[in-house]
């Protein structure tokens, strides 16, 4: 990295932080410090998106679209329905309730045990999540700089731990307007320039077409097999069931929110939120593509990883490394090749030329897919602790090795920027929740709102430590984005399923209701243990079981409870 790299990169990082800082000195109210005092819908969405938009989607998601194409963005497609569901029926609830917390109604609809299981479940995932939204950058821009993997994780977890239990919900609310105008100024920059790097007669219309003879342009995948990740049934459904979960129940999200200084206030930011999210991820998606057109044209490594190739060639295998590299050069030299052939087939508007042109095209990129598997088991044979799934190290490749000089700094702040800001949603709920729903309830007592306020910060500041922790001893997982996912998933169901119980099942008891808490959350790991279905199926499934094992057991209490009839 350069000198103008590194000026960008640190001055954007300690902007963010002081002006969080600085913009919330005084946050001594637990209604500027919970709910974030009288926010407007703009900053709510922006801030509803900057939570979800973690460094794991500016990643991930590039290096998922390289690979596997377009198909991703179908996991967002019930995000819409979801917040139109939130508006109508959550946010009207919990203002009218005006609860700070979205676990603060479940007892007043069932009981305080039911309260605390749900808080707890949210603690859980959310913690992990944490962790993971911390490690997530850390160990890729560890791999690929040579930073030290823990210095980084301390460096990102204190960075947000100082505005975050500074300022509270108020600072990560204005803070993540600034990260989320750094994160997309920083793609769009990115997008731009791989589209001015490609050869001067290829045009934005013709990458699109070598992508698509490719497959990277396939949307839509109408298969029903529950074992397909990413289906439009699955994304319509599964997804819709994980954003109801994720933005109705996720005390990350409900905070955003909760901040709105009225009911449509709140509204209009989650409307925003689902109007722009999934233009937002097909941007995004459609930057990971249009790196795989310019890896078409330009020198790509075998392996992505850094790590894997340095493992690889100190070990004995080295020798049958280098002949897979050699032959992937050869390859490069014949995609390109191919290319072109492609290319002026579609200017010259010959059918029968365009239809060979793109089965030379697929062969070349299939040789080069065979080509990559080969040297993944042999990097797995050399050291099988290396990471050979190298998605997540795609994007952050082509930023270090391609862009120009200050756009590389302005690249790592977006990805750093964005695990700031997910982390300081997550440490804010967490401290949130762990102060309200667990201390302040079960210790009870009179609180004044300074203790409240210190009770949350010094709460805040340990999970915060609990997330440094974590992302300290975490692994690298198939892929980062869908491993927040598929904890999410894990959790999400059950808890949503317990929110529609208190919102619609009137008759339903708080007793029925935790004991098929307990026993879902224990299914539905098992479940995801036991591959039963694609992880995004396990949000519906969670949440449908809990609504029926709550109903069985509500009819069977009545039962049981009703006196026998003489005869």
């Amino acid at each position: 990295m350069a000198v103008l790299d590194w000026i960008v990169l640190l001055g954007t990082l300690l902007f963010i932080v002081g002006f969080g800082v600085w913009k919330t000195k005084g946050s001594n109210s637990v209604d500027d410090y919970v709910r974030g005092g009288q926010t407007k819908w703009w900053t709510i969405g922006l801030s509803v998106m900057a939570t979800q938009a973690s460094a794991i989607t500016f990643l991930s998601t590039p290096g998922q679209a390289f690979h596997d194409g377009m198909g991703f963005v179908q996991f967002y497609f019930g995000l819409p329905l979801a917040m139109i569901v939130i508006c109508l029926v959550f946010i009207p609830i919990y203002h009218k309730l005006k609860v700070y917390t979205a676990y603060e109604m479940l007892e007043t609809r069932f009981d305080l045990k039911t309260r605390t299981l749900t808080a707890i479940l949210f603690l859980v995932q959310r913690g992990l999540a944490a962790g993971i939204t911390i490690f997530a950058p850390s160990i890729i821009l560890s791999a690929v700089l040579g930073w030290d993997l823990r210095t980084l994780n301390i460096i990102i977890g204190i960075l947000v731990i100082i505005y975050t239990v500074s300022g509270g919900t108020k600072a990560v609310n204005i803070t993540q307007k600034q990260q989320m105008f750094v994160i997309m100024i920083g793609m769009f920059f990115a997008f731009f320039f791989i589209m001015g790097s490609l050869p001067a007669d290829i045009s934005f219309g013709e990458a699109l077409k070598i992508a698509g003879a490719n497959d990277k342009l396939e949307i839509l995948n109408f298969d029903f097999d529950t074992k397909n990740r990413y289906t439009f049934w699955s994304g319509i459904t599964g997804g819709f069931f994980l954003a109801l979960a994720y933005f109705g129940t996720d005390q990350s999200q409900v905070q955003r929110y909760l901040s709105g200084k009225s009911v449509r206030e709140s509204q209009l930011g989650l409307v925003f939120n689902g109007i722009f999210k999934i233009p937002m991820q097909f941007f995004i998606l459609l930057v990971g593509v249009m790196v795989f057109v310019f890896y078409q044209y330009n020198p790509s490594p075998l392996h992505f990883n850094p790590a894997a190739n340095e493992a690889i060639k100190s070990s004995d295998l080295a020798g049958d490394y280098a002949i897979l590299e050699e032959g992937h050069a050869e390859l490069v030299k014949e995609k390109r090749m191919a290319q072109n052939d492609f290319v002026t087939a579609l200017k010259l508007k010959d059918f029968n030329a365009i239809e060979q042109a793109k089965i030379n095209l697929i062969k070349v990129n299939q040789e080069e897919l065979h080509n990559r598997e080969s040297a993944r088991i042999l990097i797995n044979s050399a050291d099988p602790s290396v990471e050979t799934n190298d998605k997540d190290y795609v994007f952050i490749h082509f930023i270090l090795n391609n862009l120009p000089r200050g756009l590389i700094g302005l690249l790592l702040a977006v990805i750093l920027s964005a695990a700031m800001s997910s982390t300081a949603s997550e440490l804010n709920a967490l401290g949130t929740i762990t102060a309200l729903d667990l201390y302040k309830r079960n210790k009870g007592g009179e609180f004044t709102q300074k203790q409240f306020v210190y009770a949350t910060k010094g709460f805040t500041l340990v999970w915060g430590v609990i997330a440094i922790l974590i992302a300290c001893i975490a692994n690298l997982f198939d892929n980062l984005i869908q491993l927040v996912n598929i904890i999410g998933s894990i959790f999400y169901g059950n808890v949503l399923g317990v929110f529609l119980l208190a919102f619609f099942f009137k008759f339903v008891k708080g007793n029925a209701v935790f004991i098929a808490a307990i026993i879902t959350q224990i299914i539905v790991i098992l479940g995801w243990y036991q591959d039963w279905m694609s992880y995004l199926w396990l949000n519906a499934f969670g949440c449908c079981l809990v609504i029926v094992l709550a109903l069985l057991f509500e009819v069977l209490d009545q039962t049981l409870r009703r006196p026998p009839i003489k005869t």
